[in-house]
C-alpha cells in the first residue's frame, strides 16, 4: 500500500476540526460540544483519507 502526503488544505481542515473538538471539552462551543467525539473522529478519517487517496 502506497501512502501519499495529504494536501495542505486537507491537513489544515483536519487540524482545525481536531483542535475544535479538543477545545469543546473545556469550553462550551454550541455546535461542537455535544459531538466532540464525532468531530474528532471525522478529523482523523479526513486525514487518513488524505493519506490513502492520491490528490486529496
Amino acid at each position: 500500500m502506497k501512502l501519499n502526503a495529504p494536501t495542505q488544505i486537507v491537513f489544515l481542515i483536519a487540524v482545525v476540526l481536531a483542535v475544535l473538538a479538543i477545545l469543546s471539552t473545556f469550553v462550551a462551543i454550541p455546535v461542537i460540544t455535544g459531538y466532540a467525539f464525532w468531530v474528532l473522529t471525522a478529523a482523523f478519517v479526513l486525514l487518513a483519507a488524505g493519506n490513502i487517496l492520491k490528490g486529496l
